[in-house]
């Protein structure tokens, strides 16, 4: 009975979803003033289509980044740590990544794996700050988690335009990074290989959602810290742990980044596409669910891809991406749960 209401639930808000959606969609097509057909062929194949579907490649290329911010925006939240520090936490992972890249004295997969390992290190540090500040000063995890995003972004722009900084490309960027680190791609093709490391992110957190110890601590300390305490875990040890896990992720997808995709770390890269962003937006929308988190990235990274191919065909704006994740946003704002206005989503 329980799970039959749960799913009836659940198909009703995917319904109102797709239809508030359509709805969005055909206002901002008559709004600027654009021919239907003309406008949804453009959309999809820019989502999907292009020679030797280049643009489908963009596509999951895009998705595998906004899957993994969403990933650690779920592990956070799943903990009851309502952790909206991903921007900041995933630029940090990049620096310290093209930080590494630059001044590595070899290359290979081991030097791959180092800059990512360097990554996600300099990341969960960094979310785990969020962590002590709630503990010893008692800021909320959320507005903590918050405030970090402006000094990460600061200190990666103080670096890449002064002591990182390549002077020869004119722009506050670093110098390339040696090919030997590049993340290979895959043959025939410009797709890098980072969303494979996604991927192997993305069982992994399956596995330790569904099947072990520590992840159904964490899944308890975000239903009832009360009871969790009163159960004998050690909520705030699981606390800590989690959002250096939920910032580990963040950097690697910082670091994925600055490897795959644009090969130096350039001021603002990491923040103009809205992958944290997105990637919160990802979880809540279908309800911190672990399994549907890969289809929620790749839905989104297709709503900006095709918005990109409208305003190539179609001249309709590639802002209509921003709006219609706006809408998405507000529709998912009236279903997040309670519990993060509570004691919960506040990390006690």
């Amino acid at each position: 009975m329980i799970k039959d209401y749960w799913m009836t639930n659940r198909l009703y808000s995917f319904l109102a979803a797709s239809i508030l959606l359509l709805i969005t969609f055909l206002s901002l097509i008559w709004l600027a003033d654009a021919e239907f057909f003309k406008s949804t062929t453009a959309f999809f194949k820019g989502a999907f289509g292009g020679r030797k579907f280049a643009y489908l490649l963009v596509t999951i290329s895009r998705a595998a980044l906004i899957t993994g911010m969403a990933i650690a925006a779920l592990i956070a939240f799943r903990a009851g740590l309502f952790n909206i520090g991903g921007e900041g936490q995933l630029v940090i992972g990049g620096l310290a990544s093209a930080f590494v890249a630059i001044n590595l004295p070899f290359g290979g997969a081991a030097g791959i794996f180092l800059v990512l390992a360097a990554g996600m290190i300099a990341a969960g540090l960094w979310a785990v700050i969020a962590g002590i500040m709630k503990l010893w000063l008692g800021v909320p995890i959320l507005v903590g988690t918050l405030l970090l995003n402006y000094p990460a972004r600061y200190i990666a722009s103080y670096f890449v335009s002064h002591p990182l900084r390549d002077v020869s490309s004119g722009m506050p960027q670093t110098h390339l990074i040696e090919k030997s680190l590049w993340l290979p791609l895959v043959p025939g093709t410009r797709l890098d290989t980072g969303f494979i490391f996604i991927l192997v992110v993305f069982c992994m957190v399956l596995i330790y959602c569904y099947r072990t110890v520590a992840g159904y601590e964490a899944k308890m300390t975000g239903l009832s810290v009360d009871f969790a305490n009163a159960s004998g875990l050690k909520t705030k040890k699981i606390s800590l742990k989690t959002l250096a896990l939920s910032g580990a992720i963040a950097g690697l997808v910082g670091g994925i980044a600055v490897l795959g995709l644009h090969h130096r770390f350039t001021d603002g890269m990491l923040v103009q596409p809205l992958y944290a962003w997105t990637g919160i937006v990802s979880a809540l929308m279908v309800s911190l669910i672990p399994w549907a988190i890969l289809p929620a990235g790749f839905f989104f990274a297709a709503i900006h891809s095709g918005a990109a191919g409208m305003e190539r065909t179609a001249d309709v704006p590639k802002e209509i991406a921003v709006i219609i994740q706006g809408m998405i946003i507000l529709f998912v704002a009236s279903k997040v749960p309670t519990a993060f206005d509570q004691n919960v989503g506040d990390g006690k």
